[in-house]
């Protein structure tokens, strides 16, 4: 039915049918709410006219008797469009939209006939010329208003139309029964004019809806993405974690039995980028906790300087490599800010990989200013630049100017989103001013932290590799299923002095009990891929071996099996596993031969 009284398909033109259920409810909702106001509106139209025919001595009990009729269906017609709007919501759009259209084009039949009544009334001829002439005007508005107001559903503006104002210009000769030739071709053009009108609107309505359903399910397809990504790190962050927690292993492990002191300098800056990549990917993987709501956001003292010279060393050899001079402008240890030290981390580095990003030559400037009760986190550069129009969207998830894609395609525009998400998070602001063509200049500001807070900032720790003389002893049993993870834990291990034996599954770690091998600290991988719960094999070989210490690793976070061990008091570690805090908890679990690792 409503494709019979929509306006027809034209080249490129948006039709009806083109809009979903729900976007067809939202324009008869419009289109119903209009008439329902009008209705509302027929007491007040009539009551001037009323009074006029009072004053000239003519009879306006007809009138009366319109209005009064009317006023009592407008009120109905109010409790009716209650009655709908609670189906719309519980019913759905395509069944509402069912059950209602016919009802409400039989609503803009009534109100149609509801205005021209009073030109029926006047076909007697009783009336003043002047007094039926501004009655006409008077129709015609309200005809006007709903060519607008009533056209999203078009179908109802037509039978609406065509009932009253159809209606009025067929009884013209009556109610003007002299000068009816003059007023009937001006009553038929008005006809064309608005109905014009009200199909131009209709279209309009039609577009926007269109639009906005567009960008409505991009929206949602982006959502959906980054929910897929966010919950594919998380389930698999066991598996990610994997490699890096073995890499960390084996450096230290090279490390310990390193003998040549040329060598010694290169481990040791191998060692910070195995550290800088561990926290920048605990960084990803905590953020797609966060956005997934997994975790609460931690808001501590933190001091800027160690983090900006962490996430300086991140970038200094791509900007060595690119010729760009990267310079790192510190507070003096003064900059200690209340923030997520995570989230601070991650927006740091996402603007540090914007300006290289679009930065093809010259240099950039990390910098931490004070700006009144607060520090300011600034990331300049001598890139491309921002065009004005553009800046106030650069935020927004997906978005990136046009000169961008020429210069880089890799990026998917959700670095800046990211940095925005995190201010947020963290109650801090974020902002740029750039000229295109002549550079950016990026700010995260974060209030100060209070001067009593000194003493608990957060900084990064500098590790100091083992001593050669500075060896464990003991006996400790390894469960992982990943053989390229049990070779780390063996060369570690062995490299500090600690008798090891290690093991993929429940039947190998018993066996090796049963030839005589006893513990002093054993450590299971939550996840096995012989399907055993790591759990309910830690417990079973503290059980068999009571004198032993345990704990659990594990590259996932949300596990209940996690929950259930830190509830019962177990240890629970994390990968990748530091090998100083591990160096740590060995030093209280086994005897110590010489314990002068700091």
């Amino acid at each position: 039915m409503e494709k019979f009284f929509s306006s027809p398909r034209q080249d490129g033109a948006v039709c009806f049918s083109d809009i979903s259920p729900n976007g067809q409810l939202r324009l008869l909702d419009l289109s119903y709410g209009r008439i329902v106001f009008g209705f509302g509106l027929i007491p007040v139209v009539a009551t001037p006219f009323i009074v006029w025919l009072h004053q000239i001595d003519r009879d306006a009990r007809a009138f009366w008797v319109w209005a009064s009729v009317f006023t009592l269906v407008a009120l109905v017609i109010r409790l009716l469009f209650r009655r709908y709007r609670r189906d719309c919501t519980q019913y759905g759009a395509e069944r509402a939209m069912r059950y209602w259209l016919p009802k409400v084009h039989a609503l803009a039949v009534l109100y149609g006939f509801s205005l021209s009544v009073p030109v029926m009334i006047m076909c007697s001829g009783n009336y003043p010329f002047e007094f039926a002439m501004l009655f006409l005007v008077t129709s015609a508005s309200i005809m006007a208003g709903n060519a607008t107001h009533q056209s999203p559903m078009l179908s109802c503006f037509q039978r609406f139309f065509a009932t009253g104002w159809g209606t009025t210009t067929l009884l013209m000769p009556w109610v003007f029964p002299v000068h009816w030739p003059y007023v009937m071709p001006l009553t038929a053009l008005f006809i064309l004019s608005i109905y014009k009108h009200a199909v131009l609107v209709h279209r309009f309505f039609l577009q926007q809806i269109l639009l906005e359903e567009g960008y409505r399910k991009a929206k949602e397809q982006a959502e959906e993405a980054l929910r897929a990504k966010n919950q594919f790190l998380t389930t698999a962050s066991h598996d990610l974690r994997q490699p890096v927690h073995a890499m960390g292993f084996l450096i230290e492990s090279i490390s310990r039995r390193n003998r040549d002191l040329l060598l010694g300098s290169a481990l040791q800056d191998l060692r910070q980028s195995v550290q800088s990549v561990t926290q920048m990917f605990n960084s990803l993987l905590d953020l797609s906790r966060i956005e997934l709501g997994a975790q609460p956001v931690n808001l501590q003292t933190v001091a800027l300087d160690p983090l900006m010279n962490d996430v300086a060393t991140l970038f200094r050899e791509e900007a060595r490599s690119r010729q760009i001079d990267l310079r790192v402008r510190l507070s003096g240890g003064r900059a200690l800010v209340t923030a997520d030290v995570m989230l601070l981390r991650q927006s740091m580095i996402n603007l540090m990989q914007n300006a290289l990003r679009y930065t093809q030559s010259g240099g950039v400037l990390m910098a931490a200013r004070r700006r009144g009760g607060d520090w300011q986190f600034e990331v300049w550069d001598t890139g491309v630049g921002i065009a004005e129009d553009d800046q106030q969207r650069i935020y927004s998830p997906f978005f990136r100017p046009e000169h961008a894609w020429r210069i880089d395609n890799a990026g998917h525009g959700l670095g800046l989103a990211v940095v925005a998400r995190c201010a947020d998070l963290m109650g801090a602001s974020q902002g740029l001013s750039s000229r295109e063509g002549r550079g950016s200049r990026f700010w995260l500001r974060l209030p100060s932290a209070q001067i009593d807070e000194r003493r608990t900032a957060v900084r990064e720790r500098t590790f100091s590799p083992v001593g050669h003389g500075e060896t464990l002893s003991g006996r400790c049993l390894v469960i992982d299923d990943e053989p390229q993870v049990r070779n780390a834990w063996q060369a570690l291990l062995n490299a500090w002095g600690v008798e090891t034996a290690c093991a993929a599954s429940a039947n190998d770690a018993f066996a090796l009990l049963d030839a005589g091998f006893e513990p002093q600290a054993i450590f299971c991988d939550q996840r096995l891929r012989s399907g055993e719960s790591g759990f309910e094999l830690l417990q079973a070989l503290l059980e068999r071996c009571p004198d032993a210490a345990g704990a659990m690793i594990s590259g996932e976070f949300d596990s209940p099996a996690l929950a259930q061990a830190e509830q019962e008091g177990y240890l629970v570690l994390h990968k990748p596993l530091d090998p100083e805090a591990l160096y740590t908890l060995l030093c209280r679990l086994l005897p110590v031969a010489d314990n002068d690792y700091p």
